[in-house]
């Protein structure tokens, strides 16, 4: 693992922090697994632009899917 991958985990799993909290405050089902899956895709992950993609994909989703 380099520092841009440690970095990138960082970051993202702070977002699905963040959107996990809310999803589960406002009871929101979108934000909720959108957090979830944040939170622990990193871990299995080994490309750096794989995970800046798909991160900033699913930090996205919730913004365009409203349930």
């Amino acid at each position: 693992m380099n520092t841009t991958q440690l970095f990138l985990g960082v970051i993202f799993s702070s977002i699905g922090l963040g959107y996990f909290l809310y999803g589960k405050k406002q009871k929101m089902t979108v934000p909720f697994l959108a957090g979830l899956v944040l939170m622990v895709f990193p871990y299995f992950i080994e490309s750096s632009i794989l995970l800046g993609t798909i991160g900033i994909a699913l930090s996205a989703l919730p913004y365009f899917l409203r349930f």
